[in-house]
């Protein structure tokens, strides 16, 4: 079976959407991508010298601080 996230983006936004890739991840253009498909409120996050498996468990990587905001305001 087949998913493909963006022809079903429109089910997902409206609502607040945050983005996150690194800044040297190989699939940093999906998250680009779907950024311009979405609808507002949404927000693109770069992680700066970071690649696309360092935001699975790089704990230094992972930009907590930014979940952490996008969550409280929009919970």
């Amino acid at each position: 079976m087949n998913f493909f996230p963006f022809e079903q983006i429109e089910m997902i936004s409206p609502r607040p959407l945050l983005f996150i890739a690194g800044e040297n991840a190989h699939s940093r253009y999906h998250s680009e991508d779907a950024y311009e498909l979405a609808g507002e409120e949404k927000e693109l996050y770069i992680v700066p010298d970071a690649g696309h498996v360092d935001l699975y468990d790089n704990m230094e990587l992972i930009p907590f601080d930014k979940l952490e905001s996008f969550f409280q305001e929009n919970l």
